[in-house]
C-alpha cells in the first residue's frame, strides 16, 4: 500500500489533532506533509504533535465584487519553524496584522478538515 501523507494529516485533523512531520535525523520539521524532507532527502519521517501557535508572516486581504464579503489568504509561520498558508478567522480582515500571534483551530466542510488560525489575543507582537 502507497504511503500517503496527506491521507495520515487528514486522519489527524479528523481527529482534532495538529500534527506535522519531523526528520528523526535532522529535527527539521516539515509541512506540507510529504514522504521525505525536501533539504535531506531524509525519509525518516515521523508525525509530532505541533504547538498550534504561530505568527503571522505576511497577509493579503481579497475584497471581491460585493455583495460578496473580503476575506484573507495568510503565510503563518508556525512555532516550529515551518510556514503554512491558511486564513485568519475570529477578526475583521481590516485589522489582521502582521506580526500577530495566532493558534491553531481545526474545522471542516463536507470534504475535509483543515487548518485556520485565530488571533491569540489583539497585540500585534513586535519583531527584534
Amino acid at each position: 500500500m502507497p504511503i500517503r501523507p496527506d491521507a495520515e494529516y487528514q486522519e489527524h485533523l479528523k481527529q482534532g489533532q495538529f500534527k506535522l512531520q519531523r526528520s528523526r535525523a535532522s529535527g527539521g520539521y516539515l509541512f506540507y506533509p510529504r514522504v521525505l524532507e525536501p533539504a535531506t532527502g531524509n525519509t525518516d519521517l515521523e508525525w509530532t504533535d505541533a504547538s498550534g501557535l504561530g505568527t503571522i508572516y505576511s497577509v493579503t486581504i481579497i475584497r471581491p465584487k460585493p455583495p460578496a464579503e473580503p476575506y484573507n489568504v495568510a503565510l503563518v509561520e508556525l512555532d516550529e519553524g515551518p510556514r503554512m498558508m491558511t486564513r485568519i478567522d475570529g477578526i475583521p480582515v481590516d485589522q489582521i496584522r502582521i506580526g500577530t500571534r495566532v493558534k491553531v483551530l481545526i474545522t471542516s466542510n463536507e470534504d475535509q478538515h483543515f487548518v485556520v488560525f485565530e488571533p491569540i489575543d489583539n497585540k500585534v507582537q513586535k519583531t527584534p
